[in-house]
C-alpha cells in the first residue's frame, strides 16, 4: 500500500521461484526485466537466492533473520536493512508530490504470468485497471456496498485472483482480509478448516479443489458448516471447473445450514485483465458456464484460421492491460487490430437462441490436436465430459493422441470415491496411500468396472493388473463435433430459490 500511495511500481514474486527453485531461472528473468531498486524478503531463508540473482548495489530489506542471514556470509557487503527501520521514515513534501502525480495510467505493479511454457511475462497493472475492475465487481455484486466484506483467504498475492481480485475487493469496499495460512492440499487443508470454524466470511473464494475438501469435511463437521454459512452471501470459484458433485454437495450443506441454497458464482478472467471480464451470477448457473461481460467490457467472439476451428473470446475495456513490460513484440502479438486482447481461450453460447444465459468455457484454442486420421480432437470439452461422466470417481484427465490413431486419456482418480465404488472402503479403511487404490485387480471387479467403462465412453476396456491409472479410450464413433457439447449438468431446481432476498444485487449485466 505504501508503494501504491507513493506511485512506486512493485512486483510480488512467487515463492516457488525462491527458495524452492535451485537454478533461479525464472527469478533471474524477472529481476532482469524489472531492474528493482529494492528487494524485500521475509527472512534469512531467501539469502541464497538474493546472493545469486540480486545485484550487489540493490537495497535488501528483511522482516527478520538478519543475524541468521549475516551468519551465512551470503549477503556480506550489501546494504541489508531490517523492515522495522522503515517505520522511522517521516513523510515529507517529496512523498506528497509523488502521490499527487499519480493518475489513471500510473503503473501500480507488475504481475508475472506463470511461465509454464515460456519465460514469465510482466503484465503492466495500472491504477485505471485496478479501480475499474473493482467498480465492475461492485456493480455485479451489489451486496458488497451494503456492508464491509470479510474474507478468509489463502491465495498468493503474486497471482491476480488473490492479489488483485481479493486484496482489491477488500480495500475498495473497506473490508477485512483474514490471511489463511492453509492450502487446499493434504498438509494444508487442516489449517483452513480451523480458520473457517472460527471466522465467518461474508463472501468466500477458493479453487475447486479447496471447495471439494471443505465440502467433504462438512459431511461430519456441523460447526464448520454452520460457521461458514452463517453470514456468507456467495461462494466463488476460479482457476478450474467445479465438478457437479461438489457443487451439489455444497448446495446440500447450504440447505442444511440455511434452509436454502447459497449462490455459487464464477467467471472468466486473467492476469492481463485485472482479472474479471465475465461473471456468472445468475441462479441458473451450471458447471462450465462463465456468464456475461462485466459493465464496461466489450467482448469479441471470433472464429477464423487463427483460432483452430474454435471461437476465441477477446476483451477490450478499462481493466485490460496496456501491454507487457519491456516486451513490445509480445505486446503487439497480444492485441488484434481493433485493440482487443487475444485471450487464447475459447467460448461458446450456452444457448445461441438465448444469449442472456451467457457463455460457456470451451477450452483453449491452442490445446486441440489432430489424430493421424486428420480428425480434430477438441480437448477441453472432451476432458470436461470425461470428468463429468466419471464423477465423483474421476478428478481430472489428460488427453493424449497427437498424430496417433486414437485418443488416449490418463485418468487422475479420487481414491476415496474409488474405494467406495469398488467395495474397498471397509477393507482399506485404515489405508490412506493412493497407490493401494491404483494397484490390484480388487479395485476393478467385473460388476464395477463397467461404471468407468461407460463413463469414459470406451468400446474396449481391460483393467490393468498394476501400474498407474492409465486407461485407453477408443473414441471412434465420437468424432468431431461429438465432443463439442460441454453440456450443462442435469437440470437443477436452483432457479426457484425459496428466498430471493439472499440473491438481491447479483445481476448479470451485458456490455453494449
Amino acid at each position: 500500500m505504501a508503494a501504491m500511495w507513493a506511485g512506486v511500481p512493485y512486483v510480488p514474486v512467487s515463492s516457488a521461484y525462491s527458495p524452492i527453485s535451485q537454478d533461479y531461472g525464472k527469478l533471474r528473468h524477472i529481476l532482469d526485466t524489472v531492474t528493482p531498486g529494492l528487494v524485500f524478503a521475509s527472512g534469512a531463508a531467501y539469502a541464497k537466492s538474493i546472493a545469486a540473482v540480486v545485484p550487489d548495489d540493490v537495497v535488501v530489506v528483511l522482516t527478520g533473520g538478519l543475524a541468521e542471514a549475516a551468519a551465512t556470509g551470503l549477503l556480506a557487503g550489501r546494504d541489508v536493512r531490517a523492515f522495522d527501520t522503515l517505520f522511522f521514515a517521516r513523510p515529507g513534501p517529496a512523498l506528497a508530490a509523488a502521490n499527487a502525480a499519480i493518475g489513471p495510467d500510473t503503473i501500480t505493479k507488475f504481475l508475472f504470468t506463470s511461465g509454464s511454457t515460456k519465460a514469465p511475462k510482466g503484465v503492466i497493472n495500472t491504477h485505471r485497471m485496478l479501480c475499474a475492475n473493482q467498480q465492475q465487481l461492485r456493480q455485479c455484486l451489489a451486496f458488497l456496498a451494503e456492508a464491509p466484506p470479510v474474507l478468509v483467504d489463502w491465495l498468493p498475492w503474486n497471482h491476480t485472483f488473490g492479489g488483485n481480485h481479493h486484496v482489491g475487493l477488500t480495500l475498495y469496499n473497506g473490508g477485512t482480509l483474514c490471511i489463511d495460512e492453509g492450502k487446499p492440499k493434504p498438509k494444508g487443508i487442516a489449517q483452513t478448516l480451523r480458520n473457517l470454524r472460527e471466522i465467518s466470511p461474508t463472501i468466500y473464494f477458493n479453487v475447486p479443489k479447496g471447495f471439494e475438501e471443505i465440502a467433504t469435511a462438512m459431511d461430519s463437521d456441523t460447526v464448520l458448516r454452520d460457521t461458514l454459512f452463517k453470514r456468507c452471501k456467495t461462494f466463488m470459484f476460479a482457476g478450474a471447473g467445479l465438478s457437479q458433485s461438489v457443487w451439489d454437495k455444497l448446495d446440500s450443506h447450504a440447505e442444511a445450514a440455511l434452509g436454502e441454497r447459497l449462490r455459487i458464482i464464477t467467471g472468466l478472467g486473467m492476469t492481463e485483465t485485472a482479472p474479471s471480464c465475465t461473471f456468472m451470477v445468475g441462479t441458473h448457473a451450471r458447471s462450465g458456464w462463465i456468464g456475461l461481460p462485466v459493465p464496461g467490457v466489450d467482448v469479441k467472439l471470433i472464429k477464423d484460421g487463427s483460432t483452430g476451428g474454435k471461437t476465441e473470446i477477446r476483451f477490450r475495456g478499462p481493466n485490460v492491460m496496456p501491454g507487457y513490460w519491456r516486451a513490445p513484440e509480445q505486446t503487439r502479438e497480444a492485441f488484434d487490430d481493433e485493440g482487443f486482447y487475444r485471450t487464447g481461450d475459447a467460448a461458446c453460447w450456452v444457448d445461441a437462441a438465448r444469449p442472456g444465459l451467457g457463455l460457456m468455457f470451451d477450452g483453449r484454442i491452442t490445446e486441440d490436436f489432430k489424430l493421424s486420421t486428420g480428425t480434430f480432437v477438441s480437448v477441453g470439452p472432451l476432458r470436461a465430459k470425461i470428468t463429468m461422466a466419471g464423477d465423483p470417481c474421476v478428478q481430472d484427465a489428460v488427453i493424449t493422441g497427437l498424430n496417433r490413431d486414437e485418443v488416449g486419456a490418463m485418468i487422475f482418480p479420487r481414491p476415496d470415491e474409488c474405494r467406495k465404488l469398488s467395495d474397498l472402503a471397509e477393507r482399506h479403511a485404515a489405508a490412506r496411500d493412493p497407490h493401494q487404490v491404483r494397484q490390484g485387480r480388487d479395485l476393478w471387479p467385473g460388476h464395477r468396472s463397467a461404471y468407468l467403462h461407460r463413463a469414459l465412453g470406451c468400446q474396449d476396456f481391460s483393467p490393468p493388473a498394476s501400474g498407474p491409472s492409465r486407461r485407453r479410450v477408443d473414441v471412434r464413433g465420437h468424432r468431431g463435433a461429438g465432443f463439442c457439447g460441454a453440456r450443462p449438468g442435469p437440470s437443477r431446481p436452483h432457479q426457484g430459490c425459496r428466498d430471493s432476498r439472499r440473491h438481491q444485487g447479483l445481476v448479470p449485466l451485458m456490455s453494449h
